[in-house]
């Protein structure tokens, strides 16, 4: 009889269910977008109950979808936006507040006052990431601190607090079991990196009551048994638990020290595992938790991007230059090849590695012979400048060498911008046959968990390459003059 393993991919904009076969293989998706509730204050939140209920119907659909027997289904894998963050009642199981997502900048007074207080490196050194409302901690701060009652209801033992992951698995698991995995509580800005556990004097510092905390379960860990809210016949096991970006590392098969991915989406998360010891870095990007699988702690260095695929989008949106982001391979390919302009993206200023939050977007180099072509190709060039920022910054700071770039994403179908991106790095770029990276992750770690697939299931993936054909004066000449252009908006 076929086994089939579940995947959930709970991503920021909707649902993903994905269904796999016993070789790996992805047979059939389904998804299913919710709510982005954003007020005046451009706050951003989800409805965790909604999420819930879209989880288990994707699964119904998949399963509908694919027309094999749900008796079938082995186990379930779950990948989740990371720092979207979420509180609720032990007992009854329902939410004290809309989920926090991880774009909304709420706890920002809190992280100005902490860091007033002298605590900005206190936090960083503890938990690898800089003090930012990015991160749980603060939008976990700002509940106790403005939702009536929460705070002493925390105290007696009465709220579970968690990311999305902790939600669903809560909600899922027959006996509601409160568990998270390494790679999520990682990026809580409460957990420890050295001693592997909640800090206590970060609980303490963001006034969180350690009670609330999930019990922290190795990534292909027991997290309890699901049978969807009654919808299956038979409970199966939840065996791999894992962060978007995580589950796209793993995906990758980026298993040993130097291997680095980094996925194309809107903004651009860029990941390199680091083995087995955390490595602070003093070149803009953090550390954090690859997974713990197979009893074994893995870490990354991690620096994120906000504007990629974003800066297509506003080529289209905005200038109005394009009609579709197919149409920017053959305008960049068109451009003069003697033009010099750079678009530095900062329209919200400059993250990892520079971190300059005043920092304005420019166009750099412009003269008379500029046009359309030339300012599409270098929003094009400089999606790959970043990301070649972000990796030069990650083998300096490790003291390894990356050998290729494993990438994913919608605009790695762009063959022009994949070609610049391993010409500006001076490695192999290598692109994988599909786009679910997350979810196939998350599959693969409870597959594996299950003695379903062995180490082979990472050969599953097909994939293209691209290898560097610029000569190094050109290579260098042209990093150059893009890293002028930074310096140019930077404050």
């Amino acid at each position: 009889m076929s086994k089939y393993i579940l995947s959930i991919d709970q991503s920021t904009q909707g649902t993903k269910a994905l269904l796999f076969d016993d070789r790996g293989a992805l047979l059939c998706r389904a998804d299913l977008p919710h709510r982005q509730i954003i007020n005046e204050k451009g706050w951003v939140e989800h409805d965790p109950e909604e999420i819930l209920r879209n989880t288990v119907q994707v699964a119904k659909d998949v399963v509908a979808k694919a027309g094999i027997d749900k008796s079938d289904i082995a186990a379930l894998g779950i990948s989740n936006q990371r720092e979207t963050s979420v509180a609720w009642d032990r007992a009854t199981g329902k939410p004290v507040y809309n989920a926090i997502v991880w774009q909304c900048s709420r706890g920002v007074a809190i992280c100005e006052g902490l860091e007033q207080q002298g605590y900005a490196d206190v936090v960083r050194r503890a938990t690898g990431i800089n003090l930012s409302p990015y991160f749980p901690a603060a939008k976990l701060a700002w509940i106790m601190q403005n939702v009536p009652g929460v705070s002493e209801r925390a105290r007696a033992g009465e709220i579970c607090v968690g990311t999305v992951d902790s939600w669903l698995v809560y909600n899922l698991s027959l006996d509601h079991r409160h568990c998270t995995d390494y790679s999520n509580a990682s990026r809580t800005q409460l957990f420890n990196l050295t001693t592997l556990q909640w800090d206590p004097d970060m609980l303490e510092i963001f006034g969180i009551d350690p009670r609330c905390m999930a019990v922290v379960t190795d990534s292909d860990g027991d997290f309890g048994e699901t049978d969807f809210c009654g919808w299956l016949d038979r409970p199966i096991p939840i065996r791999g638990v894992l962060g978007d970006s995580h589950g796209a590392l793993f995906g990758q098969g980026c298993l040993e020290p130097g291997m680095t991915k980094a996925t194309y989406g809107t903004g651009s998360s860029i990941m390199m595992n680091i083995g087995e010891k955390p490595v602070l870095s003093d070149t803009g990007v953090v550390t954090s938790l690859a997974w713990k699988i197979g009893g074994k702690v893995n870490y990354v260095l991690e620096g994120n991007i906000n504007y990629t695929g974003a800066v297509i989008t506003w080529l289209k949106d905005d200038l109005k230059l394009i009609g579709g982001p197919g149409e920017t391979e053959a305008l960049a390919r068109q451009a003069n090849p003697g033009d010099h302009c750079y678009l530095v993206p900062a329209f919200s200023g400059l993250g990892a590695p520079y971190w300059d939050s005043r920092a304005e977007a420019a166009i750099v180099g412009m003269t008379r012979a500029t046009g359309k072509n030339e300012v599409v190709r270098a929003a094009l060039d400089c999606i790959a400048y970043q990301i070649t920022d972000i990796v030069r910054a990650m083998g300096e700071s490790a003291g390894m060498p990356i050998g290729e770039l494993r990438v994913d994403g919608g605009p790695t179908r762009n063959a022009y911008l994949m070609q610049f991106q391993s010409d500006m790095l001076n490695i192999p770029v290598r692109i994988p046959d599909s786009e679910e990276l997350s979810g196939i992750g998350a599959a693969y770690a409870a597959g594996l968990a299950m003695g379903i697939y062995s180490e082979d299931v990472f050969n599953v993936l097909k994939r293209t390459s691209y290898a560097p054909d610029m000569d190094s004066a050109t290579r260098d000449a042209k990093y150059q003059g893009w890293q002028e252009a930074v310096r140019r908006v930077r404050t």
